[in-house]
């Protein structure tokens, strides 16, 4: 009777430790995947921000039309409207100081996000050479980019030079 009592209580024992072992095993996963959710959509907002940095300070006037379609490309709301009404005033500036700006995106932080919308500080730095500098000159941009997730990307809807 003993050895009965004493194997129903392992046998109870095990099911509960089995039970508590799955329940956290799902837990963790699930955790795990949350985590990872997580720092993919940092990964995509860091990365989209940094492009449409890079774009906007990386303009040549011998492909200017390109150059400008990528802005654009990366672009939605108020940002792409203000910016494709000014490509073509942009287009013949451009050709006539033969400009050419190199960017280079150093550092970006996201300072807010959800599942919708992020806001993005980006350091870049360009080389910009034209008629009035052919010797070229640094520029240091700090940028603010808000941006909206659309269609599954993340596009730029503002763009503010800020410090």
């Amino acid at each position: 009777m003993r050895s009965a009592l004493s194997s129903r209580a392992v046998t109870v024992g095990l099911i509960a430790v089995t039970v508590l072992t799955t329940a956290l095993t799902i837990w963790l996963t699930l955790g795990l995947l949350a985590q990872h959710e997580t720092d993919r959509r940092r990964q995509d907002i860091l990365s989209a921000a940094r492009q449409s940095a890079l774009n906007f300070t990386s303009l040549d006037h011998r492909h200017y039309a390109r150059d400008s379609a990528n802005v654009l490309a990366g672009a939605t709301g108020d940002f792409k409207k203000q910016f494709a009404a000014q490509t073509k005033q942009l287009t013949q500036l451009v050709a006539r100081n033969k400009s050419v700006s190199e960017g280079q995106v150093l550092e970006a932080g996201i300072v807010r996000s959800d599942a919708d919308s992020a806001r993005v500080l980006v350091v870049a730095d360009s080389k910009v050479t034209n008629t009035a500098v052919p010797q070229g000159e640094a520029r240091t941009y700090r940028l603010q980019l808000d941006l909206v997730h659309r269609d599954g990307r993340w596009l730029t809807s503002d763009v503010e030079f800020v410090g």
